[in-house]
């Protein structure tokens, strides 16, 4: 092959104009850098003929005569290399594979140094190609500093060769003063390739006011692709295409490598933050929270990738707004913290649970605490100041009380929790005062402080947290409204069994009066038997508690009904139909309070007993 030194200017506009698509049908149809209907020999020789043209120009006077044609001659030979810029872009341009998540095993593909020359070897024959010629068809190396950070995943969008074309062709329009066109190209075509990628990633074209009007649960389907499909896009899409800018540009002009990165993905760049900017400045709620941090933690994990990606002065913007993003984002996270206290001190439901059991409110709150504690970690370092309703300690009926002191060496995070403890309990006390009866209202609250206490046994992270301090707190408040039960249902009946007001005394003798006896025992039966009834439909869902406060009941109960039995039964029996006054034994009883707390009716329990 002739070098181009030797290559006469007459030829180079020959093989120029012979490749003019204005002017050829065959030059129309084919391309010269498709080598299924041209080969390598063919290419070069038209880089040459276009070196040529320019050298001519550069060497020639603007008033040489002679000007004119190589100036007309270059215009076609740009016009032809856009559009073979355009074809070889356009012809390997395919969508990222969605699978290739950060744990993805596949490994980056990067040329090593003995496969970035445009050639593949040293012959004799590449020797006769110009210095600027080999150079400037090298791939770049360069290695970006983020290529060390494990997180990068890059791949190759382009073919090796086809990115050796690209840069042959970019530096010849760029040194000919066609800058602007083969920026607004590349742009155009890559940005096309990003936007592919978008669609089979799931990333939308939503706009901010968009997002704001999708309901929560169409959010949190969103949300979750959206971070699997952020990670990609930063990490091995936008990090490809920022690689491929510098493979095909990097070296040919100042920052031009970043000018084409930054046509291309500035725009999908601004679309993919925009959801998550959307999603920072929403309406606050307490379902959010959770989704919120996801996204908090997952843009968190990218921020130094985007730094990485997004590293020049004019990609500054992109830096900026993810930022903004990350620290609206933990505002809206403490804003919703701080709205959840609020929302349970203020849940106004008035209407009494049946039974006594635990209420909605009691599971939501723990239940949410309990997730809240799972993100214990970024919390921690979100939640930086204590709650700011009821500061101290101020003796207030209407408002909660919690005296911080008590808890001044533990984290904001952890004091949040408690602080929403008191509030909830605050909550159930106000409730319970609308149960008429009192033994149902602490009952109420057992249960209740009971199911507290659990869920906070049941978490590590939890009791971690709250501390066994605050915990004994808790479980003395349980047990002591049990104990307040018992005094308010029990006492009243045992009385009926004391020996007070039975006996009298007469003349030369004493004894007992069966008139006085047989009324204390119908009012033991009639005050037992409206306990029974009324008891057996409330409830306490944990079996172990359950049983305890039978157990309790039994141990006060049965002893004494034995003894007053005892005592008194032949007074009784010796009369008329002792059976309207003595109508249990003591299994009877015993039998009976294993009905209690079930939340079924008496006649349910007899009819299982009977079967």
């Amino acid at each position: 092959m002739s070098s181009p030194e030797n290559l006469p200017l007459e030829t180079a506009q020959k093989i120029i104009l012979r490749w003019d698509s204005t002017a050829s049908e065959e030059a129309r149809e084919k391309m010269i850098f498709d080598q299924t209907t041209t080969n390598r020999e063919e290419i070069d020789l038209y880089l040459q003929a276009v070196d040529e043209i320019q050298r001519s120009i550069s060497s020639t006077s603007l008033s040489d005569d002679h000007h004119t044609k190589p100036t007309s001659t270059i215009q076609i030979a740009m016009a032809r290399l856009e559009d073979e810029f355009r074809n070889i872009l356009i012809s390997h341009t395919n969508p990222i594979d969605p699978s290739l998540d950060e744990d993805s095993s596949f490994s980056s593909k990067r040329l090593n140094e003995d496969e970035v020359s445009y050639s593949g070897d040293n012959d004799d024959e590449d020797e006769d190609k110009l210095l600027r010629f080999d150079s400037t068809c090298s791939v770049a190396t360069t290695a970006s500093s983020y290529r060390s950070t494990s997180s990068i995943r890059e791949i190759d969008l382009i073919p090796a060769e086809a990115v050796s074309d690209l840069r042959c062709i970019a530096d010849r329009m760029i040194s000919s003063g066609y800058l602007r066109e083969c920026i607004q190209v590349y742009g155009s075509v890559r940005k096309s390739a990003v936007d592919s990628s978008f669609k089979k990633l799931g990333v939308e074209k939503l706009s901010i006011g968009d997002v704001q009007r999708l309901d929560w649960e169409q959010l949190e389907t969103k949300i979750r692709r959206w971070i699997r499909a952020a990670k990609v896009c930063v990490r091995t899409l936008f990090a490809s295409e920022k690689r491929l800018c510098e493979q095909i540009f990097d070296g040919i002009g100042t920052s031009i490598d970043d000018a084409c990165f930054m046509e291309t993905v500035k725009g999908p760049a601004i679309q993919l933050f925009n959801f998550a900017e959307a999603i920072s400045i929403s309406r606050r709620s307490p379902e959010k929270l959770f989704k919120i941090l996801d996204l908090h933690d997952a843009l968190m994990d990218l921020i130094p990738d985007i730094d990485a990606v997004f590293d020049s002065k004019s990609s500054e913007s992109i830096r900026v707004q993810a930022a903004e993003i990350l620290s609206r984002l933990a505002e809206a996270a403490r804003g919703i913290l701080s709205e959840f206290e609020n929302a349970v001190l203020k849940e106004p439901s008035k209407v009494p649970v049946p039974g006594g059991t635990i209420h909605p409110l009691t599971r939501y709150v723990m239940n949410y605490i309990s997730l809240i504690s799972d993100y214990k970690q970024t919390l921690y370092e979100l939640i930086v100041s204590k709650p700011s309703n009821g500061s101290r300690f101020s003796g207030d009926p209407l408002s909660p009380d919690m005296d911080f002191d008590e808890v001044e060496e533990k984290p904001p995070l952890a004091i949040h929790l408690i602080w929403i403890i008191v509030i909830l309990q605050f909550n159930l006390d106000g409730k319970s005062k609308h149960y008429k009866d009192a033994s149902l209202l602490h009952l109420f609250i057992m249960n209740n402080v009971h199911y507290i206490v659990q869920k906070v046994r049941g978490s590590p992270e939890l009791r971690e947290m709250i501390g066994d301090d605050y915990l004994k707190k808790l479980t003395g408040k349980f047990r002591q409204a049990a104990t307040s039960y018992q005094r308010a249902t029990w006492v009243r009946v045992l009385y009926c069994l004391r020996d007070e007001g039975l006996h009298v005394s007469g003349g030369f003798s004493s004894g007992v009066s069966k008139s006085a006896l047989r009324e204390r025992f119908k009012a033991f039966n009639a005050m037992f038997e409206e306990v029974h009834r009324t008891q057996a439909v409330w409830l306490i869902p944990d079996s172990q508690l359950r049983e305890e406060l039978r157990i309790s009941i039994s141990e006060k109960l049965i002893p004494a009904y034995r003894s007053f039995l005892g005592r008194f039964r032949s007074h009784i029996e010796s009369g008329r139909h002792p059976e309207n006054y003595i109508k249990y034994s003591v299994e009877d009883l015993e039998d009976a309070v294993l009905d209690f707390f079930e939340g079924i009716p008496v006649s349910q329990h007899t009819r299982r007993r009977s079967q």
